[in-house]
């Protein structure tokens, strides 16, 4: 089967409540091998899966109740993709809640929620404009890899970025180079290197501009 017929059966979703437990797995697969989340969540011991999914469960929960834009990419009832953008210099960010923070030391520990919020706090001081959105998840199913799926997803936080007019771009932590690569042949640009602790990756950004010359 062709991508673009495989495309057209696909379908662009907000996901609601009932849709995160099949997100949660299907980010799980994805972020499993992620050298972000095997620091943070110290893949070396006994029960990092556990850790990781509990973690990417919270994250999920906490973007759901405050209306973080999630997107799932489904075939019938089947989830084939999911992207989660996160609108920053608004209320949303995961220091501010108190409880988001109390979970991820219960699940990560005290080092790696600091480092991860560290992370947090070094992207928001780099960046050159203080309203923007952050591609926090994207991620598509094993068996639907090489399609074309991965372009209707990045498409789908174009259209988050095109409707909110005061936000000045997306932006993305590429944690490997052929994430970077990916990010890249879309229009994201790289703006500088990122290292927090062990934590290391590409800080890359798309803005309204670019956005203009590819929708």
């Amino acid at each position: 089967m062709m991508a673009t017929e495989i495309e057209q059966q696909s379908e662009l979703v907000y996901l609601t409540e009932e849709h995160l437990a099949p997100a949660a797995s299907l980010l799980l697969q994805a972020y499993r091998d992620d050298p972000t989340f095997e620091v943070i969540f110290k893949a070396e011991k006994e029960g990092y899966e556990q850790r990781l999914r509990a973690a990417i469960r919270e994250e999920l929960n906490a973007f759901y109740q405050h209306q973080q834009p999630m997107i799932g990419l489904f075939s019938g009832d089947t989830l084939e993709g999911v992207v989660c953008i996160t609108r920053q210099g608004q209320a949303f960010t995961p220091e501010r809640f108190w409880h988001w923070r109390l979970r991820m030391l219960l699940t990560a520990g005290f080092v790696s929620t600091r480092q991860m919020l560290e992370k947090e706090r070094f992207i928001a001081e780099t960046m050159p404009v203080s309203q923007y959105h952050m591609l926090t998840f994207i991620a598509v199913a094993a068996q639907y890899r090489q399609q074309g799926l991965g372009d209707l997803l990045i498409h789908a936080a174009r259209d988050v970025l095109e409707a909110d007019q005061e936000s000045a771009g997306i932006a993305v932590l590429a944690t490997r180079p052929e994430y970077a690569r990916f990010f890249g042949q879309r229009g994201f640009h790289f703006l500088r290197d990122v290292q927090v602790g062990d934590i290391k990756g590409q800080l890359m950004f798309l803005t309204r501009d670019d956005q203009a010359l590819q929708v």
